[in-house]
């Protein structure tokens, strides 16, 4: 993953976050609670401020890793990501039977949220990005990107100063005269990147048009991670299912009282490796399913804005994703995992393989309840917007990881209160 810092903003240097937060929210107000606590408190203090540096640190690195994903907005996760880093540090604390300074750790943890909200706020003042390109290969470039500007550079005496890196199609052979005012703008302290990789980074999608052999390779998602993720996936699953089984008895009760038919909407989808599975929701529809294109299969197959065929408990099921939890079921079969690409119908699925190239690669990791695609893009059905969904998915399997996943289960709890794409 790239992180582009702007030259503009000291406010984005880490150095000047995170020695910031330390010196804030650890070191000063240690060193003031050393001066009023008697002598023979000061061992734990000392304990504590270690715990609190080290939570610090976890934090920021944490926050570093989820913010280098497009459309990561650093304020919105401090909450979050600083409260797991302090709670494990109190786990470790009490499991180890070691004495902490509850008002430190108070103190610690509300000071680092105040700055690194503060720091988030003064980084989003200074957000555009102003990016020099070379006048060879690939034209991806000249895509219009939200909070870029584009400046060509069609000379090697061109000044870069003000420019927050430099982009290049390095799968070309340059002039030797640029290749050498490359390493020039490096020496500068201005990064040079390989242009697909940067517009990949910046618009958080894989281009499906220039996928090659290397492409596919790239595109390989952790094996090891996979297992990991898939065991996390069935034991959360089976926590997360006793714990919800009250609301789900009881949204399954308000599906049937609202219209006749069942509880739970059975359907056919293409999953891991290829394979078909059921897959299992709440029905938000009418069971008759009054036909809304019948000269269409396909379209009809689809659900449309605004759709008729959708019930009153329905659609708020659909806006809430509540409709999705029944699907907990298919990650306790092996059939799902929490985050990975949207499963498609069957139907659907087949006719995206004929007109899509690529369209099976996604494939290659479980499907998910909730997506990378789904966060970024929301609810699809033309085809041109299938293909801009598979953008999404291929960039997701790409950066398969622990950060992206989070990053998505911290955007899909944004989208449960705003209703985002839902149709």
């Amino acid at each position: 993953m790239l992180l582009l810092s702007s030259s503009r903003s000291p406010w984005r240097r880490i150095d000047v976050q995170l020695g910031g937060g330390l010196l804030l929210a650890a070191i000063i107000p240690s060193a003031l609670r050393m001066l009023i606590l008697e002598p023979d408190a000061h061992a734990v203090l000392y304990q504590t401020t270690l715990g609190v540096i080290a939570a610090i640190i976890a934090g920021f690195w944490l926050l570093r890793n989820i913010t280098t994903y497009p459309g990561a907005q650093g304020g919105s996760y401090v909450i979050p990501v600083f409260t797991a880093s302090y709670f494990i540090m109190l786990m470790v604390f009490v499991l180890g039977r070691l004495d902490y300074n509850r008002s430190a750790v108070a103190s610690g943890y509300l000071l680092i949220i105040i700055w690194s909200v503060f720091t988030s706020i003064m980084v989003q003042r200074n957000q555009h990005l102003r990016i020099g390109y070379l006048p060879f290969g690939d034209p991806a470039i000249r895509q219009s990107i939200d909070g870029v500007t584009w400046h060509l550079i069609d000379d090697t005496k061109t000044d870069v100063t003000g420019l927050d890196a430099v982009a290049a199609d390095l799968r070309i052979d340059l002039p030797n005269e640029w290749d050498r005012r490359l390493a020039d703008y490096a020496l500068q302290r201005v990064p040079v990147f390989h242009v697909k990789t940067l517009v990949e980074s910046l618009t958080g999608r894989v281009e499906l048009e220039h996928l090659s052999e290397n492409s596919f390779g790239s595109l390989i998602p952790l094996s090891a991670y996979m297992w990991v993720k898939h065991i996390l996936d069935w034991i959360t699953a089976l926590l997360v299912g006793i714990v919800l089984l009250p609301l789900l008895l009881l949204i399954g009760l308000l599906v049937r009282l609202d219209t006749p038919g069942p509880a739970l909407f059975q359907q056919t989808r293409i999953g891991f490796s290829g394979h078909p599975f059921t897959v299992f929701k709440f029905r938000t529809m009418f069971s008759e399913r009054p036909p809304i294109d019948t000269a269409d299969p396909l379209r009809a197959a689809m659900t449309q804005e605004g759709d008729v065929r959708i019930t009153r408990i329905g659609k708020i099921l659909r806006r809430t994703r509540l409709d999705e939890l029944p699907q907990i079921l298919n990650i306790l079969r092996g059939e799902m995992s929490w985050i990975g690409p949207r499963p498609e119908a069957e139907t659907l699925s087949r006719w995206y393989e004929v007109e899509i190239p690529f369209y099976r690669y996604r494939h290659i990791v479980r499907p998910g309840v909730a997506g990378w695609a789904q966060v970024c893009q929301g609810h699809v059905s033309e085809v041109d917007d299938v293909r801009s969904k598979l953008h999404y998915d291929f960039y997701y399997i790409k950066n398969f990881s622990p950060w992206i996943d989070l990053l998505i289960v911290a955007r899909t709890v944004r989208i449960v209160i705003t209703g985002f794409g839902s149709k």
